[in-house]
């Protein structure tokens, strides 16, 4: 009972966060504490393979899977909110309470037997009492259930699976439309710069700098960018006059003088002197 009173209310509160909360990532936490609150409730009532089922495979691998993903693909929050189907909010809370009145319905209909209470339930042991109810009682659900997930896991791979129409482009292809793209949309013709090049931090939300000092916005990824992590320019307009005063950068000379170390280019003269002692 004190589990219970203690984690009920937490998942309650967890659980209707996650209707409020704008980022992805913080919903996913919240479900985990659901989830974990859930399992420690199946330990408790000494369940052991609902447990570890709980923390294995919802909590340690589905919910994992949400995380990576939102890490790998990231979330822009410049996305667009404009409905692409007309109507699809309108259909979506339809949709809803109907699926609500017939849970609400198949719930006020259910008989439940008496009660045994769980020295009953769990007699010769848990995990054997629950596969015998699972594949006795239960069968037909259960496979049911599985052909489901079997023909969702075979959907998500045909939806996913892209015919090639074109042949494959080589090499030289793409760096003759890289040409094209230059000369047409006069498109960057190189790759673009990587992060912190040139600049004071090596980090990804550091924009690389150009010779001319100013910073190259197209080397940071636009997820950064639409989170508003990235260094702006002015920001780094006082670290890159630094930087010049200590080398002894002339700010007034042309662009494309200097190295990457951010010194003068060499003059023929300095590279008929040779390596200095």
């Amino acid at each position: 009972m004190i589990a219970f009173w203690v984690l009920a209310p937490i998942m309650v509160l967890a659980a209707l966060a996650l209707l409020f909360v704008r980022k992805a990532v913080h919903a996913a936490l919240l479900l985990a504490v659901v989830m974990i609150s859930l399992a420690i409730l199946y330990a408790d009532l000494d369940a052991p393979f609902l447990f570890a089922v709980q923390i294995i495979v919802y909590t340690g691998a589905i919910l994992m899977l949400f995380l990576f993903v939102l890490m790998l693909v990231g979330v822009d929050s410049a996305d667009s909110v404009v409905e692409t189907i007309k109507g699809q909010r309108i259909l979506a809370t339809v949709g809803g309470l109907l699926l609500g009145a017939i849970l609400v319905i198949g719930l006020s209909q259910l008989t439940l037997g008496t009660a045994v209470g769980m020295d009953g339930a769990n007699e010769g042991g848990n995990i054997p009492a629950l596969a015998n109810i699972i594949f006795s009682r239960y069968v037909f659900a259960f496979e049911v259930t599985s052909a489901l997930l079997i023909t969702a896991a075979v959907g998500a791979m045909v939806l996913a699976h892209r015919e090639r129409l074109t042949p494959k482009q080589s090499q030289a292809d793409m760096a003759a439309k890289r040409v094209r793209d230059y000369a047409e949309r006069g498109a960057h013709l190189g790759p673009l710069p990587a992060p912190g090049v040139y600049a004071r931090h090596n980090a990804v939300d550091t924009p690389a700098l150009l010779p001319d000092g100013t910073a190259a916005e197209s080397s940071v990824s636009r997820v950064l960018a639409a989170r508003g992590t990235v260094r702006s320019a002015p920001a780094l307009a006082d670290d890159i006059e630094q930087l010049k005063r200590q080398l002894g950068i002339d700010t007034a000379a042309r662009p494309g003088t200097s190295g990457k170390s951010g010194a003068a280019a060499s003059t023929t003269e300095d590279v008929d002197k040779g390596p200095s002692a």
